[in-house]
């Protein structure tokens, strides 16, 4: 989510919005991310409004897909891990070729469905419907997010709420229905 791509990508502010949601939960709930910046040089850094305190690895990548070297060692520092969500931009390209790239190595992934985007509507619907037809799980910020704590019992289960109060953006998704 680079500001290069702030007037080119459809909802961009919602996808930003959701995603500064779903790394709020991160932190809360001490889930280790993982944020690459395609070709930043050219491109710019992550927006502003985006905050990456405590993310275990930002990376400047040239190749579409996030499956770095760089992100296959500090996935392999994290003990257990078998599920992976993403979000960012593009949804057919970066998103899409990282997700079969992480399937195709076993693990469960799970794709934020209103925190992602393209700078076509038909390039993000067509990705969304490949990556569920190939075993991703394409779900929402507050479904991935009471999923993670799964109870109400769990001890971070009032502040995952307070993130989710609000309803997310429908960020053109609902256009499909």
């Amino acid at each position: 989510m680079q500001e290069r791509f702030r007037p080119a990508i459809k909802y961009f502010g919602d996808i930003i919005s959701v995603g500064q949601r779903l790394l709020q939960g991160a932190r809360l709930l001490g889930i280790p991310v993982i944020v690459t910046e395609q070709y930043p040089k050219g491109l710019g850094s992550t927006v502003q409004e985006i905050d990456l305190t405590g993310a275990k690895l930002v990376l400047p990548k040239t190749k579409f897909s996030m499956v770095l070297p760089e992100v296959e060692a500090a996935l392999a520092e994290i003990p257990g891990v078998r599920s992976i969500v993403l979000f960012g931009v593009e949804t057919h390209v970066c998103i899409q070729q990282t997700a079969l790239e992480l399937i195709g190595r076993g693990l469960e992934v799970h794709i934020v469905a209103d925190a992602t985007s393209s700078r076509s509507m038909m390039d993000r619907m067509f990705a969304l419907e490949r990556l569920a037809r190939t075993g991703i799980i394409v779900t929402t910020s507050e479904a991935i997010l009471l999923q993670l704590v799964a109870d109400k019992e769990h001890p971070k289960f009032k502040e995952i709420q307070n993130l989710i109060k609000a309803s997310a953006p429908e960020s053109g998704l609902l256009s499909k229905v």
